[in-house]
């Protein structure tokens, strides 16, 4: 890594066996790409506290955060990102999920997963997913 990656954290939320995505406003970097609820981890938080605000901040949903689905490093163009995908159930509003920064929002299975576009840091993840059983099985 060229410079230091920013400590970046997101939510891989199952239901019914499909997960949330979330696609990024038009107007923000790789704005319109898909990605996982999540975002910058704040300073003076941990990652799981970062996660819990920013699934407030984005979606009015609290997140009860469960172990680590998998650590990505990325390099973008403009950015470096540590992101750690972390496994989550929603705690509470789970059925009135809002769109309070996102262009849209979807529910989708793996075998979906080819019908979006998403953040070229979420492509390992992504590659991991299309590998589980259909139904998304948190392993324990």
């Amino acid at each position: 890594m060229k410079r230091d990656a920013t400590e970046v954290v997101a939510a891989l939320i199952w239901e019914d066996g499909r997960f949330l995505i979330c696609q990024r406003p038009a107007h923000k970097a790789r704005g319109l790409l898909w990605e996982f609820p999540g975002g910058k981890v704040e300073p003076g938080e941990t990652k799981e506290q970062a996660l819990i605000r920013e699934c407030r901040e984005e979606l009015a949903i609290t997140v009860e955060v469960q172990e680590v689905f998998m650590e990505v490093l990325h390099e973008y163009p403009d950015l470096s990102v540590h992101l750690t995908l972390f496994c989550a159930v929603i705690a509470a509003g789970g059925g009135r999920i809002r769109k309070l920064e996102h262009n849209d929002i979807r529910w989708i299975v793996p075998r979906e997963i080819p019908q979006y576009e998403f953040c070229p840091a979420d492509v390992e993840i992504l590659e991991r997913l299309q590998g589980l059983p259909p139904r998304g099985a948190v392993i324990e």
